[in-house]
């Protein structure tokens, strides 16, 4: 019994072996021959289940096997993809019934056997020759399994497409014939001296089979395990935490600060994503002397000239600071949705600012204003976002972004919904040819801040801080409400892998509509940097930044502000360099450097910082 066990085992694969056979022979395509299809008008169709019976399939039915190009002499067989449509097969006529199909099976089996019999020579198919590609293949078929029959007039006929009538024949004959020997175990497949072999080549690795075997039960195990316990099977957990310890000028003491996310990344079809974000930070801003109130409904000292990307202060609360969905709706558009927290940095297709970007967090420039173009921060939070790319090269956005106001009186009922409270509306067309190495983006924004806002919010419009630029810059309006219209362009090129340079502006008009402020004039708000990155400076995955420019300030401040405001340009520079420890941890060391501070030139800034970034 083992020995015919064993038999079929090795048969097995040399009837298989013959099915592929003479499935490709029979359906290589030849030149001469009369059919003429066209590609469309054949289509092959997958099979969803097994066929355990003739009278399981259904009916009509079409050639599902795949077929194989006819190469020249002693080529390799080129297999075709199926599904697919195939030219140049016949086009078999529907069977009405599965009596019909049987004896269709019949009539084709029998069609081999009559007049020819059984092959036992390749030598007896006259149509065959020494120099045919699949000469080798076909006399092992014949002579050693003896799966192959010839037609009546003693052709093989290799080069005539095949119907699934003659496949199911010719895998009968053959398995008939593999029958045949496994009974009666005539052919001398295995022999003694290779059993003896394998026993002693078990006992040589016997312990080296038990190790491997021990260890896939083991890998076996864990896996059970990680499935059981994994977190979700559509959602991702992503963590930040940024340790840093800062000091500045001034009255200010040196800090240890701290910030922490956590985002649950969760995707439904594989191609949309739900990003819910939670924060908790103890990271306050510096005071500075420079900053006085400058109006009502602005009586901080602080400011967002210098605020860097984990100034945020919950008081170690936690809350929910992002929010959003994306979604495709064809293969060139992409849907932002934000209910929290929103940006516009977050949907364009680009700021034009590599590897100083990191979205605010912890990885890239230590500012807000180093890491993108200042225009990107007028207005956010609640909103949608639409991208739409022609191809790899050019691409626009439109986004609406309601502010997300928490003072008391952010309510509907007070003029401070979706559509009639503070806002930030952007338009933006991205040009990135030369495979991406240059970037440009031209940006407009139209935008509402409500009274005692910052116009540089951030995503929040009861803000009495802007995130970027001078108290003057983003309350020109001294405390009143804000109409903005606002341009920026923004250019990116990258030399070679490891250095780039970055450079962009804005320029803001702000309107202000009343309030305390009736009869004020126009302010003129203006942004500019240039930046440099380095990336693998040093050493594989470290990071150098250089930035230089102006934060946001009211150019003519003393016309809208008054003979006391200074016109003075503010000036930012930043140099950091982040030591990439490993793949989760960063050390980034850095100073910030502002002169005329507040637009005053009796006012320079000065704030130095280590900043140490855990990802998992």
């Amino acid at each position: 019994m083992s020995k015919i066990l064993l038999n079929s085992l090795l048969i097995g694969p040399a009837a298989l072996g013959a099915v592929l056979m003479v499935s490709s022979a029979s359906l290589a395509a030849d030149a001469s021959a009369k059919t003429d299809l066209a590609a469309s008008q054949i289509t092959v169709d997958a099979p969803t289940t097994t066929v355990n019976s003739v009278s399981s399939l259904a009916l009509p039915v079409q050639i599902a096997a795949t077929p194989v190009a006819a190469p020249e002499a002693a080529a390799p067989v080129a297999p075709v993809a199926a599904p697919a449509e195939v030219a140049g097969l016949p086009n078999t006529a529907p069977v009405s019934s599965t009596a019909d199909s049987l004896a269709q099976v019949s009539q084709y089996s029998n069609e081999g056997d009559t007049a020819a019999g059984q092959v036992t020579s390749v030598s007896q198919l006259s149509d065959v020759q020494p120099t045919d590609w699949a000469f080798q293949a076909l006399q092992s078929l014949v002579e050693r399994y003896g799966c192959i029959a010839g037609y009546p007039d003693g052709t093989y006929r290799g080069q005539r497409a095949m119907t699934r009538f003659e496949f199911a024949a010719g895998l009968n004959a053959c398995m008939d014939r593999v029958n045949e020997l496994i009974a009666s175990a005539t052919a001398d497949l295995v022999r003694k001296e290779d059993l003896l072999a394998i026993q002693k080549l078990q006992e040589e690795f016997a312990a080296e089979l038990a190790t491997l075997r021990g260890r896939v039960d083991a890998l076996e195990a864990r896996t059970t395990q990680l499935e059981a316990q994994q977190f979700s099977t559509t959602t991702k957990l992503q963590g930040e935490v940024i340790f840093a310890l800062s000091a500045a000028n001034d009255s200010n003491e040196a800090v240890f600060q701290n910030r922490v996310r956590l985002a649950l990344n969760s995707s439904f079809t594989g191609k949309d994503l739900l990003i819910t974000r939670l924060s908790s930070a103890n990271a306050p801003l510096f005071n500075f002397d420079g900053n006085a109130p400058i109006g009502a409904g602005v009586t901080t000292n602080t400011s967002g000239e210098g605020r860097q990307t984990f100034q945020l202060n919950t008081s170690n609360d936690v809350i929910v600071d992002w929010l959003a969905y994306y979604f495709p709706v064809t293969s060139k558009a992409q849907v932002y949705v934000a209910a929290v927290g929103g940006l516009h940095s977050d949907y364009v297709i680009t700021t034009a600012n590599p590897y100083n970007e990191d979205f605010g967090g912890g990885s890239g420039a230590l500012t807000f204003f180093g890491q993108d173009n200042a225009i990107y921060n007028i207005g956010g939070g609640s909103g949608i976002g639409f991208t739409y790319k022609f191809n790899d090269v050019i691409g626009f956005n439109l986004g609406y972004l309601a502010g997300d106001d928490t003072s008391s009186a952010a309510t509907p009922l007070n003029s401070n919904g979706l559509f009639n409270g503070g806002y930030g509306a952007l338009a933006q067309l991205s040009f990135q040819p030369l495979k991406g190495k240059l970037k440009v983006a031209a940006t407009y924004v139209n935008a509402y801040a409500t009274a005692g806002s910052s116009i540089f919010n951030y995503g929040g419009t009861g803000d009495a801080v802007g995130v970027v630029g001078t108290q003057l810059a983003n309350f020109p309006g001294l405390g009143s409400a804000v109409t903005t219209n606002s341009g920026g362009l923004s250019v990116s090129y990258q030399f070679t892998p490891k250095f780039v340079v970055s450079a962009w502006g804005s320029y803001t008009s702000a309107d202000p509509t009343g309030g305390g402020s009736a009869g004020l004039d126009q302010g003129e708000i203006w942004s500019y940097a240039m930046a440099f990155a380095f990336p693998d400076a040093f050493m594989k995955g470290n990071l150098a930044g250089l930035i230089v420019g102006a934060e946001p300030y009211l150019g003519n401040a003393q016309q809208v502000a008054g003979p006391a405001a200074t016109n003075n340009v503010p000036i930012h520079i930043e140099g950091y360099y982040k030591f990439q420890i490993n793949n989760y941890i960063s050390v980034t060391p850095g100073v910030i450097y502002i002169v005329n501070q507040g637009q005053s030139d009796a006012n320079d800034a000065v704030i130095g910082t280590i900043r140490t970034t855990f990802k998992f």
